[in-house]
């Protein structure tokens, strides 16, 4: 049922937004050189490895480091770079990521390699066993406002009491965050958001 409503939902809201995404495109290309999405590897369902799709929101000439450790990350992210992130826009890419059925709408976030803590300790608990979703229960608590073993402790309370009704809770609640701007950090500094942008120079290719 959850993948019959995840298919049937990204193929409409992928008809429904595509002038959006066209625009978006559009826009990134105008302001920045490269292309306006770019692949990034992850840790998908059952551990494996998945390619996952976003709006580029940073220069192509951005230091080949992780976010967090730019002394001045702010003028390497794109003036539509950090509208997008603050309003989550950049993630509208992943509906493909659900058409494709690597990525769920509700789910635990698909994490970096780098985030080994996070990673070990869902696949200890069966937690990986879930597909990554677009927003989760980690996210309508804090999003980036909490460490991994916060975000662990919060996925694995989901994996425990999955339910339609508790995603439909978590999809309003992640809408209403979103228009608020709550828990998202401006900066995108935490381990989730630390894009190594060599990755993303590399898998500029779509």
């Amino acid at each position: 049922m959850k993948r019959f409503i995840d298919l049937s939902f990204s193929l409409i809201l992928i008809l429904v937004t595509l002038p959006l995404l066209l625009l978006i495109a559009l826009i990134i290309i105008i302001e920045t050189p490269g292309r306006p999405l770019f692949k990034q590897k992850r840790v998908g369902q059952n551990s494996n490895e998945f390619i996952i799709y976003k709006f580029r929101t940073m220069h192509i000439d951005t230091p080949n480091i992780p976010t967090n450790e730019l002394n001045d990350r702010n003028k390497y992210i794109t003036k539509i770079g950090g509208f997008l992130r603050k309003t989550s826009l950049d993630e509208l890419p992943q509906l493909f990521n659900i058409l494709k059925g690597n990525m769920s709408f509700v789910g635990p976030r698909p994490p970096l390699f780098s985030q080994k803590i996070l990673i070990e300790k869902r696949k200890k608990a069966g937690v990986d066993k879930l597909k990554p979703g677009i927003t989760g229960y980690a996210q309508i608590n804090g999003r980036d406002d909490i460490d991994d073993i916060e975000k662990f402790e919060y996925d694995f309370y989901y994996y425990k009491n999955q339910s339609m009704l508790l995603d439909l809770k978590i999809i309003l609640l992640t809408l209403i965050q979103v228009i608020r701007g709550k828990g998202i950090l401006e900066n995108n500094n935490q381990k989730e958001n630390s894009v190594n942008y060599s990755e993303e120079k590399k898998n500029i290719d779509l």
